[in-house]
């Protein structure tokens, strides 16, 4: 490129200067930014530099000058995020399980890029966190996003879903089978990602671990199961899974110690009702969950700080449950 065409992006590479090396606690002196300009073959004098500065406010930069002792630094302050916020981003980014490694990589990449290279080190070296279990399913990603235009069109997504087997091998589901399914929201639990939907072949509403879905493709048809999602409240279906296994709908009345309100309003949320016990030490709460062994084992988790008290189906289903583990060990 001739030299006359780097002269001409000078203000680009300016702004370029100013995002990457400076911030509030950066600054940069006119004769340390003329030399970043000369790396670029670009050659500044210093009215012309005042100006360019104006011109780049005039866009709606928010470049500051500061004297110490005789000499003005410049720096770029009031970026669209804070360095707060970024780690933030880069610490669900690399807590997230549902996003491999190699992706993690290069989306933290990315986010630093959003701030100049000094707070950069200070994401690398405060939040980053190794030796978290990942995904491998390196087109998680482009997953989520078909699934997402999917919706957007209101068009039924085709894939193939596969399970682990004890010799670690990639094993697919019904021998290989093409689900055919309606999306109709995504669920992020437990660090996992699921995509929920109709599966019209059965008539039930069906989610899926979006991380071992394989060859994941948008049709032609039009999604069923509108009047299904229409009185369904996607917040309120995942307060009722646990780990995102499927059970039988049912309002189950427990007894908690007081201890636990922490934990109830961690699962259910504030909005459910405390009914306090005659005892002043425990309460009681009536909340819809889907019933399944990871409801009863999450029950189990919490030892003795609560009680399943109805419906008696559910109650023997938790005897059970506890027999089994009792008779095991």
């Amino acid at each position: 490129m001739a030299k006359s065409i780097y002269q001409k992006c000078k203000l680009l590479y300016l702004m370029k200067i100013f995002y990457e090396r400076t911030d509030e606690n950066h600054g940069m002196t006119l004769s340390e930014i003329t030399e970043a300009l000369e790396g670029y073959d670009i050659v500044a004098e210093r009215k012309t530099l005042y100006d360019d500065f104006e011109m780049l406010r005039h866009f709606g930069m928010d470049i500051v000058s500061e004297k110490k002792d005789r000499t003005y630094t410049y720096r770029l302050v009031g970026r669209n995020f804070e360095t707060a916020e970024l780690k933030l981003l880069v610490d669900s980014v690399q807590a997230a399980k549902f996003i491999t490694e190699k992706k993690s990589d290069e989306l933290i990449r990315k986010l630093e890029s959003l701030t100049s290279m000094h707070e950069a080190r200070h994401l690398q070296r405060e939040v980053y966190v190794s030796g978290r279990v990942k995904t491998i399913n390196e087109k998680i990603l482009y997953n989520v996003d078909m699934i997402h235009e999917a919706v957007s069109n209101n068009r039924m997504v085709e894939f193939r879903y596969f399970q682990w087997n004890e010799k670690k091998e990639m094993v697919l589901r019904h021998k290989g089978k093409i689900y055919c399914i309606s999306p109709w929201g995504m669920i992020w639990d437990d660090d996992n990602y699921y995509m929920v939907g109709y599966d019209a072949e059965t008539g039930i509403v069906k989610h899926y671990r979006v991380d071992k879905m394989i060859d994941v493709s948008c049709t032609e048809y039009p999604r069923e199961g509108k009047t299904v999602f229409e009185r369904k409240n996607m917040a309120e279906y995942s307060k009722k899974m646990f780990d995102m296994f499927d059970g039988e709908e049912t309002v189950v009345k427990m007894l908690f110690d007081n201890s636990m309100a922490g934990v109830v309003i961690d699962r259910f949320g504030k909005d459910v009702a405390f009914v306090p016990a005659e005892d002043g030490k425990h309460f009681t709460i009536s909340v819809k969950v889907a019933v399944s062994r990871q409801f009863l084992g999450w029950i189990m988790s919490l030892g003795d700080g609560v009680t399943i008290t109805g419906p008696e189906s559910v109650v023997e289903r938790m005897k059970q449950e506890a027999n089994k583990l009792v008779k095991k060990y």
